[in-house]
C-alpha cells in the first residue's frame, strides 16, 4: 500500500456550519437534493439543559469494501493507496453497491445518472498532495486528514493521543474515517 490515509473527524471540536459540506459541493458539482457528505444535527436532553451532537455522514473508505466486491463491473474498485473509487464509464447504474454500503454513503448524481460517494476529492485536491476541500474549510479543525505512515504528521499523532471510534467496526469493514467521540458532558 502507497499510503495508509485517514481522516478525523473530532466531533468535540464540530460546530455543524455545514461549510464542509459546501465545500464538497462546490468541488465535486454536487447537484441539490444529494449529498457525498452530510453533518447531522441533534439535540438531546430538556431545556435548560440542552445540548446538541453532529454526526458525520459519508463514505467511510473500508479497507474491505463491500461496494466493491458486489460491483459486476468492477466499476467500484480499490486503489493501491486503498481508497475506493467509481468508475463512472463502467458504471450501469444497478445500484448493487448502494445496497451494500452500510454507511449509506452512496447515491444516484441525477445529473449523470450514475453512482457517486465521497473520494477524498481525489482527482482535485489528494493526488495533488492537498487535503479534501472539507478538511481545509472546516473553520475550527474539526476535520484533519494525512497519511499515517507519516509519525510527524498531524493525523498520525492525533489518532495515538485520542481514543478514536471506527464507525460499525463490528462490520469488519476497516474504515479509514474515525471519529473522536462527543466526550462533552462526560466525566473526566
Amino acid at each position: 500500500m502507497e499510503k495508509q490515509y485517514r481522516l478525523l473527524y473530532d466531533e468535540n471540536l464540530c460546530i455543524g456550519c455545514q461549510a464542509c459540506n459546501v465545500a464538497c459541493r462546490v468541488e465535486n458539482s454536487v447537484p441539490d437534493d444529494v449529498y457525498r457528505l452530510q453533518v447531522h444535527l441533534q439535540t438531546k436532553g430538556e431545556f435548560p439543559n440542552l445540548g446538541m451532537n453532529f454526526e458525520r455522514l459519508s463514505c467511510m473508505m473500508c479497507e474491505n469494501p463491500p461496494c466493491v466486491s458486489v460491483c459486476p463491473t468492477n466499476a467500484s474498485f480499490q486503489s493501491k493507496d486503498g481508497l475506493v473509487h467509481i468508475d463512472e464509464r463502467a458504471c450501469i447504474t444497478c445500484k448493487y453497491c448502494i445496497l451494500a454500503c452500510p454507511y449509506h454513503a452512496r447515491f444516484i448524481n441525477p445529473l449523470k445518472n450514475v453512482v457517486e460517494k465521497c473520494d477524498f476529492c481525489y482527482e482535485t485536491r489528494v493526488s495533488k498532495e492537498l487535503s479534501p476541500a472539507c478538511v481545509s474549510i472546516c473553520p475550527t479543525d474539526a476535520l484533519s486528514f494525512g497519511d499515517m505512515r507519516q509519525k510527524n504528521s498531524f493525523v498520525h499523532q492525533k489518532s495515538n493521543k485520542e481514543v478514536l471510534v471506527f464507525p460499525k467496526a463490528h462490520l469488519g469493514t476497516k474504515p479509514k474515517v474515525a471519529f473522536i467521540p462527543n466526550r462533552k458532558g462526560a466525566k473526566s
